[in-house]
């Protein structure tokens, strides 16, 4: 281990080593078959007990002594109907609770097999070759996906961290609050008492380029730890106990934050002082020492408070003695000159905006009843023998049959209702008016929501990763291979290469209204090219081949970056060439963040150990 000298810390990068030979570069495969195979045992296996339960208390207990007593009265003055009536939620609450059980059961199962045939350990593992330890890496960040997605955007969202630690993917501490967010879901520790504010992510593995390396390193928070939100924390961190981080501070890679009541702000987060944390949060020395005693300070507060309402009560009994009960109100003059139209709020708020959109809402009514038609059909079929034991026990399998054929027929029906927009007024680029009246602005808004709803479902659905058949309907130009991790992207004006990666809460938008305008330009992503997570692309980008933007950045608007170089910031700036295939992949660089040092350091490389001769070495420079 060596201390890095003041240059290289400027640099915040280490120096890339010349190749001794061309490296390898393999697709990364993806065994799509293996992961449809996990997601309908999961899915299935979580609806069949629950889904026997429920029908057969529907069946034998919920009709015969509710829906099917003649008399209205009998309702609620025999026992059993009124037993049928209060227990129905509640059965269907037991039936939803066991659900979230059994899947977190068989996540779990599936999640130790694949530990037993390939651990998850901290490391590098090599993007551009293709070996087990990758493909079980990209296992396991499927799997966890679909329970992930039931928890966090179920009735108890609360219940995640219960899955989390059930399955063995994290270590959660109790009294630990982790708030909604796209990657919080695998390899990390977090100790007690601790606040993961919104969107914040504990990005456990960072991907540097389509053949470039895995950064997959357990992340470690300690007790009494908070996020304000939007905080990103890299691999290999170690955030120690007391440590406060301000909203949107993050860490890069192997960051080491002492803690200890210190306060952390920037990208890359850096120590501030008190004074800075009273200038920023608008406060006084008295206040941080007080917080430092919280219950004391509370005791106080509730003390002055209660004084203080003591004292108003005191000044509005001697204020109404002194005028008398009898006094007149006085009249308040309403101008007979102010025309409604003076009272609107202006086009250009956010409010007025979405007004406009309310007019097009009327095009969910056809798209709903034609696939609403279509559910029924299907209802029809399954059900017109009678509810048999075979129509129950194959019942979790017709569900997710009636969601995506609800899905894909709104998706039809808003592909034929696009066609007749389009056809009355064609798509272009540029930059237009974004008021009411503007033709070119209302037809994107009716675009908008057209495409709206198809996208939204998809991306609600058991299979979220589905959305990109959703793109293509809508013209958006994808090549094979290439995927959206939870991310948002414009349905128009956007083409994606081959193998492109596009990372966890990015934001693409081929469209944005700025002050009276609306701009509309393409965004083209070349093949191999990546979008760091939580990343934003301004309309007209254009990433090059091999391109890399890092994470927690911007580009502005028409910016282009260029063919196998790697860029960051706001806006992106060119860092360094994309060369991740090329580097030592046994070499990590810790930062100390409170000291302002730098450490370099061995590590072992995660790969297969015949496949360890296909990469570089320490030995090798030697």
């Amino acid at each position: 281990m060596r201390i890095m000298t003041k240059q290289e810390i400027d640099n915040d990068r280490p120096s890339i080593m010349e190749p001794l030979k061309e490296p390898i570069r393999e697709d990364i495969n993806v065994q799509y078959y293996l992961y449809i195979t996990v997601f309908l045992l999961i899915y299935y296996g979580s609806w069949l007990i629950p889904g026997l339960a429920f029908f057969s208390y529907i069946l034998f207990f919920f009709v015969p002594y509710f829906l099917e007593i003649n008399n209205f009265f009998s309702l609620f003055t025999e026992l059993k109907s009124i037993i049928a009536l209060v227990t129905f939620p509640l059965v269907l609450i037991g039936c939803y609770l066991i659900r979230l059980l059994l899947i977190g059961i068989i996540t779990r199962v599936f999640w130790r097999i694949t530990e037993r045939i390939s651990p998850s350990k901290s490391g590098i593992i090599p993007r551009n070759i293709r070996s087990k330890a990758a493909n079980y890496y990209h296992l396991r960040s499927f799997m966890i996906k679909y329970g992930k997605n039931v928890f966090t955007k179920g009735a108890f969202p609360w219940m995640s961290n219960w899955f989390y630690r059930f399955v063995g993917s994290a270590e959660i501490g109790k009294r630990t609050t982790i708030e909604e967010s796209v990657g919080n879901d695998k390899f990390y520790n977090i100790g007690d008492n601790c606040y993961i504010g919104v969107n914040s992510t504990l990005a456990s593995h960072l991907v540097q380029g389509i053949f470039g390396n895995i950064s997959y390193f357990r992340i470690k928070v300690g007790d009494n730890v908070t996020f304000a939100g939007m905080n990103q924390l890299g691999p290999g961190c170690e955030i120690h106990d007391n440590s406060y981080l301000l909203p949107l501070a993050s860490t890069s890679k192997h960051s080491i934050l002492k803690g200890g009541h210190n306060y952390y702000f920037g990208i890359p987060l850096r120590k501030i002082f008190k004074k800075k944390i009273m200038n920023y949060l608008g406060i006084t020395r008295k206040d941080i020492e007080r917080n430092e005693n919280i219950e004391k300070a509370i005791q106080e507060l509730k003390s002055k408070q209660k004084k203080k309402v003591e004292t108003e009560e005191e000044e509005i009994e001697e204020e109404l003695e002194e005028e008398g009960e009898d006094e007149e109100e006085e009249d308040i003059e309403v101008s007979e000159e102010l025309k409604e139209e003076e009272l609107n709020i202006d086009f250009t708020t956010s409010s007025a905006i979405s007004r406009i959109n309310l007019k097009f809402l009327a095009v969910y009514l056809p798209i709903f009843w034609l696939a609403g038609l279509t559910i029924s059909i299907y209802w029809y079929e399954y059900t017109k023998e009678g509810i048999q034991l075979s129509t129950i026990l194959f019942l979790p399998i017709s569900i997710i049959f009636m969601i995506y054929i609800f899905i894909f027929a709104c998706l039809i029906f808003s592909k034929l209702i696009l066609i007749l927009v389009n056809l009355i007024h064609k798509p272009k680029e540029g930059i237009f008016l974004a008021e009411i009246g503007d033709t070119d602005y209302e037809f994107w808004m009716l675009r908008t929501e057209i495409k709206k709803i198809a996208l939204w479902l998809l991306r609600n659905s058991p299979l979220s990763w589905l959305d990109m058949l959703a793109f293509k309907a809508f013209g958006l130009r994808m090549g094979g291979g290439s995927h959206l991790n939870d991310a948002w992207c414009d349905a128009e004006f956007v083409d994606v290469g081959r193998k492109v990666l596009i990372g966890q809460g990015a934001t693409i938008m081929s469209s944005m209204v700025i002050g009276k305008y609306l701009i509309i330009k393409k965004i083209v992503f070349d093949d191999y090219s990546m979008v760091g997570g939580h990343t934003t692309i301004a309309p007209g980008t254009i990433i090059g081949h091999d391109g890399v933007i890092g994470a927690i950045s911007s580009t502005s608007y028409c910016q282009v970056l260029k063919d196998n170089w790697i860029y960051f910031g706001f806006p992106a700036i060119p860092l360094k060439e994309n060369k991740y295939a090329e580097e030592r992949r046994d070499l990590i660089i810790k930062r100390d963040v409170d000291d302002e040092k730098k450490f370099e350091m061995d590590h072992e490389v995660n790969v297969d150990e015949d496949k360890k001769t296909l990469i570089k070495l320490k030995e090798d420079e030697d």
